[in-house]
């Protein structure tokens, strides 16, 4: 394992654990993030243990983590991303020092790969949050108050046609299909509704 010990490689490898720890606190519970992670997080533990490091390097790096948590929970997500990555790219590409220059990582490669990781992870953690934060195309709670058009009869089921769509639905008097209907409230994923003298939309 003694490639592992080259500056280069040892960079990317560390690199890749931290974007897919950050990937992982975005979207938890799909056990590939987290263990691709963990992998890259004990090859850079061997790494560290037999090479010289920074450790205010380092220290930037375990940092880089609490603005970025801020980032999906709090508000002005783009500065709190902005100050992880930026901690991020300093840490990672100063954290082995070297006799000749300023740091041991060569900067072509230091410089496109920050550049690669610091894009993925700007624009996975803005999309992840527009998703979480969208509402959802089929609200059953946005239907409330909608009239339709009873599709076939209604009463302990049926299905109703609102806003173009049709919809399981269910109603405590019977309603005779063609009739007009609102929407009263919502039973899991069944709309529960009641006939009304307008005219069907």
């Amino acid at each position: 394992m003694d490639f592992l010990l080259e500056p280069n490689v040892a960079y990317l490898i560390l690199l890749a654990g931290v974007v897919m720890g950050f990937l992982a606190l975005v979207t938890p519970g799909t056990g590939a993030l987290e263990v691709g992670a963990l992998f890259c997080v004990l090859l850079t533990g061997y790494v560290v243990y037999n090479m010289p490091f920074n450790w205010w390097a380092l220290l930037l790096l375990g940092l880089s983590i609490i603005p970025f948590v801020f980032s999906i929970q709090k508000p002005n997500r783009e500065l709190y991303l902005g100050i992880s990555l930026l901690l991020l790219v300093i840490g990672s590409v100063f954290i082995f020092p070297s006799e000749e220059r300023f740091f041991a990582v060569n900067p072509v490669i230091a410089i496109a790969a920050s550049s690669l990781a610091a894009g993925f992870i700007w624009i996975s953690v803005r999309k992840s949050m527009e998703a979480a934060s969208a509402r959802p195309i089929h609200d059953l709670e946005g239907l409330l108050g909608m009239i339709g058009e009873a599709r076939t009869k209604v009463h302990d089921d049926g299905s109703v046609q609102v806003r173009g769509e049709l919809w399981s639905a269910r109603s405590e008097r019977e309603i005779p299909a063609g009739s007009s209907i609102r929407v009263v409230r919502r039973d899991g994923f069944v709309v529960v509704v009641e006939k009304t003298d307008g005219s069907s939309v």
